[in-house]
């Protein structure tokens, strides 16, 4: 799996649990929608990971012959 991937599902499950598990404190605003940024960005690496995948054909370099 991509790295980034699972940095960023940790970080939207953690933020999640604190964000909505009922407690209140000052910053909880915060935390919902630092939830909300993660979630996103997990979406769009999901996505990013199914439209290109990570076989990444590399490209074959050829040298040019100079006349």
């Amino acid at each position: 799996m991509d790295k980034r991937l699972i940095i960023f599902l940790a970080l939207t499950i953690i933020t999640g649990l604190i964000g909505f598990s009922g407690m209140t404190f000052d910053g909880i605003a915060a935390i919902r929608v630092m939830f909300l940024i993660f979630a996103d960005i997990l979406l769009i690496t999901v996505l990013a990971r199914f439209f290109f995948s990570s076989d990444q054909q590399q490209v074959r370099l050829q040298r040019i012959k100079n006349n």
